[in-house]
């Protein structure tokens, strides 16, 4: 972008009046230069040349290199190649996407390190691993396994030998893929196949491969021999590359296991038939032998780090040795320190074999370039660029930067090693020469202000001054910063750094007390709510604590103005949450929920937005009643009250208040609410409602079905008394499982206790964490009683007894099916009693029970009573048309769920059928049959239900009966109602809504026929019992209906008011006040004509409503009319200068005037023909006074407009009339447009002489969207 600016000699002065001294002194022109314009090239001096600007960039920074201190650095950089043939993923669309890069996230993650990728020429892949050093380890360790081609070999082992692999529970699968770090794929039983897979690296897959032939061989059922063979001569035996194994196996058809040469063992393990066996064994045996006379050994020292030259990638020069001199090579393990490399075989080939070893121990070389450890990290270069530029070139070279060292090893290829070594030679010490570093202390407490939010002010600095700056972490607690880059730069970011501190130190810092709870409401949904506060208070630097610190201090820092001011606005926004975060329970019966939620939710929302509260309900698969209401207390009450009132009239729910001295409430509800519980559970699942805690209320409420109101009420009085009198309490223990079979079917073996002793005795509930423990509460001499009751019923049942009982083999399916369902029940009844069943495919009839006495009679008692309804057992048929079945079931089954549960039947319904069409084609007659013979009788008979309109019910038969009349007592039937058509859209409502809550007010579904039948009758479908209701509440609303039209007809009177326009804004009044009163006041609507419709007479007002309102509004405006032509207009000459004054600021000055003196003032417009001209209107006393005021204040203020234009005069004197000059504007000598007469000034317009820098950049956008 480029802009031109033309300097007259007045800007031009006016501009040096506003330099500072030193820019004057620049800028100051002597007289010569004053009287000559200067030059183009003064005036535009050219920009400096590229070359300088690199000449400059390159000088010495001087001998501050002697002087690094070495700081040992936290991480090491290791960079390694993967060459193309041995990479997993070579086929991508584009580098650095797909399924590579996800795993490079995931070793980040899991490890810590820092992973960097780059493709070299030769489509090999350079990995540099950056962090700790055991995290780098880690790292490389995955790379390897995951980025490296893994390689499989598959295992033919006899199919029942597999379970030997895989051991108990998986164990020796689990040990033998640990030991060896392979993956070992074991066919499931099912697969016909009998190979197994191992996959990983070629050592790991050699020792998987012999351990499992191992475990075969040993379970092999045919002929096993071990030959001891010295480890030494197992290359011999196995051959270049296992070529000749592999043929003595294929020839022999023996399997031959050599242990690979990473397992210290000796023995050759042989498998197969005897006699080829024994061929095999004899083969080997032979070729130990020669190879035991023929061959000599030699010794050599090869340095360690060499070792891994000699054997190669996966050994392939250990074998390439072997296949061309047949010479073994034998390298002392990783983990030994010795040097010495044994060569084995015929004396003539050693010396072929030992140059081979020494030429690929020296293809490889390590060396060192000395490098301060500081400048490792520029070495690397951004993302790895510098690295890579060589690791590409040399793709071979291994390069590595140690932690805290001053040295980079290099490792690879000599030819490559060298180049490498002398390129990162070069860069050393070019970055010596112009870098420098500088350490700066600053008080660790203000090193996250430093940084900022997101690294925002770190990342500044490092970017202006081209700088790294270094931060140690929070866990170091270190005041030492360290500064590194260009000398300029380094010395600039210094200095912002010390006084962003010493600005920090006099700052103020202030701990705010804020519930933790509070804390996620004021950050807001993704930050929103704390943006918004620091964009209100940028200078304050707000830190929230951590959430796993469970703290309540929000530090706030910064000016202490603003420190204070922020202060105040949280903490009234924490005032505020605080108001909105009371919260009450309303126990509601489970039943009621849905009708509380309503369709789709309606009744719940409407609740919610009327009383402006949060209402949170529990899961349908909850067993809580309970429903939270929270926001302000006084909202939290009136939505309570809506809720209760729903459930009140919904069901037959009485409610009840017993006063009970506050000071017994803790005790009666106990601890964690056991004893209240207790009581609520016992008595039908009452509500008991205490009033909150220090209200200083006696008033207990408790609400539920009459009878168990009256029982619950009755309980709590004598508990009170006792508590009031003297209260006893023990706690005794007794296993969790023995808990249902001491309370008993129903309760009544508790009840039984507590009736024979008075003494009230608790159970915990499933959330208690002590579930052992049992509370008795009550009289003491009663408690006693109870106590010895419940401990006498506790021995007998840890008293173990093992006892038997016969069950007809073909009764056992009942009780194992669906997970042995029955079973568990039983054993839940029972106090956990052991039923066993035996196993299927045998025909025992014993079954066995084991556990206390009481509960294995019990439970023989009870299986026996199954066995007897098994028995007893019958089918039932129940025909119902298909096309009620899903009514009938109910919502998600749960009506015929309830029918299972309260009849004890099985219920099965028909498959669903797609084309219910009966076929018409005769029955076709086979092999002589009779028609119909060999077929279901109901199928010939046509007025036979179909089969899909059965149900089928089996249980006893006085159970199956009722159930079927339940079902049938299921079908919904239809009945019609006559409505009138011209109420069918009032019945349905708006988008459905009315026609929809009398649906679910009485679960039915209401037909209303379409419009075009122009039908009065209306189809109720439903449940017979629902039906009436639902037709009385139709009719009711029909009547509500009529009600309504017949109004709406004495609602519709209208007539019609002649008042002349002129009039209609003073009847309107201001902002429509005066006509929305008469609407307001008299219920009716009010009818102005519309200016623009000239067909409409302009003089008529429309008023309708009821007829005696409506007269009333039309008196009311014609009492206006007659008002307002008593008035008179007169017109006064007022001083347009005082308009202004006299109108006031928005208007107030003159309106307070027309309030006092009833008048309307109209001031003339911009442009008018007269503008001193106003108008005043009103009664004519009214509008005397007025003008007389108005004439009054023109005078005072004119007064004042005369001084005031007075003084301006003098203080601003008229201008000198002498003509000047033009100006020139600004003017240059030797311009190059100026040099030939022919050339003109340039045009600014021209895209040819002003070209463009190239194509506009793109804004770079950020993670967190555009600046605000």
């Amino acid at each position: 972008m480029s802009s031109v600016a033309v300097l007259t000699q007045e800007s031009f002065a006016e501009h040096r009046s506003g330099l500072v001294p030193q820019q004057i002194k620049v800028a100051t022109l002597n007289s010569e230069e004053e009287s000559d314009p200067p030059t183009y090239k003064d005036a535009f001096p050219p920009l400096p040349e590229k070359a300088a600007c690199l000449e400059s960039a390159q000088e010495p920074a001087g001998a501050w290199s002697n002087k690094i201190r070495p700081i040992k650095a936290s991480v090491i950089t290791q960079v390694f190649h993967v060459p193309l043939e041995e990479r997993k993923y070579k086929d991508m669309n584009q580098f650095g996407e797909g399924e590579q890069a996800k795993i490079c996230l995931e070793i980040m993650q899991r490890t810590g390190a820092h992973l960097e990728l780059s493709l070299a020429k030769d489509q090999g892949l350079s990995i540099m691993v950056s962090g700790k050093l055991d995290a780098v380890m880690k790292a490389r360790k995955d790379i390897v396994a995951r980025l490296q081609t893994q390689a499989s070999a598959t295992v033919p082992i006899p199919k029942e030998h597999h379970r030997f692999v895989i051991g108990k529970n998986g164990e020796k699968l689990q040990d033998l893929e640990l030991k060896t770090a392979t993956k070992i794929q074991i066919p499931r039983p099912d697969d016909p196949s009998n190979q197994i897979k191992i996959t990983g690296t070629k050592e790991g897959i050699e020792k998987a491969r012999h351990e499992v032939l191992l475990i075969s061989a040993e379970q092999d059922k045919r002929a096993v021999e071990r030959l001891e063979v010295e480890k030494a001569f197992h290359p011999f035996i196995a051959g270049p590359y296992n070529r000749l194994v592999g043929e003595i196996m294929q020839e022999t058809g023996t399997r031959i296991n050599i242990p690979p040469p990473s397992v210290n063992r000796t023995e050759i393990v042989f498998t197969g038939e005897k006699e080829q066996l024994a061929q095999a064994v004899a083969r080997i045996r032979k070729i130990y032998e020669e190879k035991k006379k023929k061959t000599t050994t030699i010794a050599v020292e090869v340095k360690k780090s060499q070792h891994k030259y000699v054997i190669g990638p996966k050994g392939n020069s250990l074998q390439e040795i072997l296949e061309r001199t047949g010479v073994s090579v034998e390298i002392p393990p990783s983990d030994s320190i010795s040097e010495t490399v044994i060569l084995r075989g015929e004396p003539e080939k050693l010396g072929q074999a030992l140059t081979e070893v020494y030429a690929k121990a020296n293809s490889f070389t390590v060396s060192s370039v000395s490098a301060p450890s500081w400048l490792h990290r520029f070495i690397i270069g951004k993302k790895g660029q510098n690295l890579a530029k060589i690791t590409q070139q040399m793709p071979k070279v291994h390069i590595e930067f140690t932690e805290g060292e001053d040295k980079i090893t290099l490792e690879g290829p000599t030819e490559d090693v060298n180049v490498a070594q002398e390129q990162i030679e070069g860069m050393v010490k070019d970055l010596i020469n112009r870098m420098d570093y500088v350490e700066i202390n600053i008080d660790h407490k203000f090193h996250r202000h430093l940084i900022g939010k997101s690294g925002a002010n770190i990342n500044r600095i490092k970017d202006q001054y081209k700088v790294s700056v270094r931060i140690p972490p929070d866990s170091e607690k270190s005041n030492l910063i360290r500064i590194e880059g260009d000398p300029q730069g380094v010395q600039q970011a210094k200095r912002e750094l010390l006084e962003l501190a010493s600005r920090m130190e006099n700052e103020r810092t202030k701990d705010l007390i804020i519930e933790q709870k509070f804390h996620r409401t004021i950050i807001g949904q993704k930050g929103e709510r704390i943006r918004e506060i620091r964009d209100k208070f940028p200078e304050v630097i707000i830190n929230f604590p951590d959430p796993a610190q469970k703290s309540d201090i929000v530090q706030l820092r910064g000016p202490k103005n603003e420190v204070e001011k922020c202060t105040k606005y949280m903490q009234k926004m924490v005032a505020d949450l605080v108001e909105n975060s009371y919260s009450i329970s309303v126990p509601i019966f489970k039943q009621f929920h849905k009708n509380i939620i309503g369709k789709g939710g309606a009744n719940i929302k409407k609740i919610r937005e009327e009383s402006n509260t949060k209402i949170d309900l529990p899961a349908e698969n909850s067993n809580s009643e309970t429903i939270v209401i929270t926001g302000k207390r006084a909202n939290c009450e009136v939505a309570r009250s809506r809720i209760l009132s729903i459930q009140k009239d919904l069901a037959n729910i009485a409610e009840v208040e017993v006063s009970i001295p506050a000071k017994l409430h803790n005790s009666l509800i106990g601890t964690k609410g056991r004893l209240i519980r207790s009581i609520m559970e016992e008595c039908g699942g009452v509500h008991i409602h205490f009033p909150v805690e220090g209200s200083g209320s006696d008033t207990v409420v408790i609400r539920g079905p009459s009878s168990d109101v009256e029982k619950a009420k009755k309980q709590l009085l004598h508990l009170a008394e006792e508590k009031q009198t003297k209260s006893f309490t023990v706690d005794i223990r007794a296993k969790p499982e023995y808990h249902k079979f001491l309370i008993g079917k129903g309760g009544g073996k508790i009840r039984k206790v507590r009736d024979n002793t008075g003494a009230r005795i608790i159970f915990p509930a499933a959330e208690d964490k002590d579930q052992d423990l049992i509370t008795i509460i009550g009289k003491e001499d009663a408690v006693r009683e109870a106590q010895k009751e419940l401990e006498a019923l506790i021995q007998n049942l840890d008293n173990v007894v093992e006892d038997y009982m016969l069950v007809d083999p073909k009764h056992h399916r009942h009780f194992v099916i669906r997970r042995g369902q029955v079973l568990r029940e039983i054993a839940e009844e029972y106090g956990g009693v052991m039923v066993s069943f035996p196993r299927s495919g045998t025909q025992s009839d014993r079954v066995t029970l084991k556990g206390a006495k009481d509960c294995v009679e019990a439970a023989k008692k009870r299986i026996q009573e199954i066995i007897e309804d098994l028995e007893a057992q019958v089918t039932l048929e129940c025909a119902i048309p298909q096309k009620f079945h899903r009514s009938v079931m109910g919502p998600k089954g749960s009506r015929i769920q309830q029918i299972t549960r309260d009849y004890n039947v099985q219920i099965k319904f028909p498959d669903r059928e797609e084309n219910p069409v009966h076929s018409v084609e005769p029955a076709i007659q086979e092999n002589g049959d009779e028609a119909g013979e060999g077929r279901d009788a109901r199928d010939a008979d046509p007025g036979s239900p179909r089969r899909c309109d059965i149900i089928i019910i089996s249980g006893r038969k006085e159970k199956c009966e009722a159930a079927k009349e339940a079902l049938e007592a299921l079908v919904p039937v239809t009945i019609e109602v006559e409505v009138p058509f011209d109420l069918h859209r009032y019945i349905i409502g708006q988008k459905g809504s009315g026609i929809r809550k009398m649906m679910d007010e009485f679960e039915v579904n209401i037909h209303v026929p379409a419009p075009e039948l122009q039908s009065d009758t209306i189809a109720i479908t439903g449940l017979a019992a629902n039906l009436d209701r639902a037709k009385a509440g139709l009719l009711e609303r029909v009547k509500e209906l009529q009600a309504e039209q017949e109004d709406r007809a004495l609602r519709s009177f209208k007539l019609s008011v002649t008042v002349d326009p002129k009039y209609h804004p003073k009847i309107i009044g201001r902002k429509g006040t005066v006509i929305t009163q008469i609407r307001l006041e008299h219920d009716v609507n009010i009818q102005f004509p519309d200016k623009d419709d000239g067909n409409q007479p302009q003089d008529q007002i429309t008023i309708m409503g009821y007829e005696k309102n409506s007269e009333a509004a039309r008196d009311a405006i014609l009492k206006i009319v007659g008002e307002l032509e008593q008035m008179v207009s007169e017109d006064v000459p007022l001083d347009h200068r005082v308009h202004a004054r006299i109108i006031g600021a928005r208007g107030k000055a003159i309106r307070k005037i027309m309030d006092e003196f009833k008048v309307d003032i109209r001031f003339p417009q911009s442009g008018a023909p007269d503008p001193n001209c106003v108008t005043v209107t009103g009664l004519p006393e009214n509008v005397e006074e007025a003008i007389d005021h108005i004439l009054n204040l023109e005078e005072e203020y004119l007064a004042d407009v005369v001084d005031s234009e007075a003084l301006q005069v003098y203080m601003k004197p008229p201008a000198h009339e002498e003509s000047k000059a033009p100006s020139r504007g600004f003017v240059v000598r030797d311009a190059p447009w100026t040099a030939n007469s022919s050339e003109k000034a340039p045009d600014m317009s021209s895209s040819e002489e002003f070209p463009s820098f190239g194509a506009q950049v793109a804004p770079k956008t950020l993670p967190w969207g555009p600046k605000r």
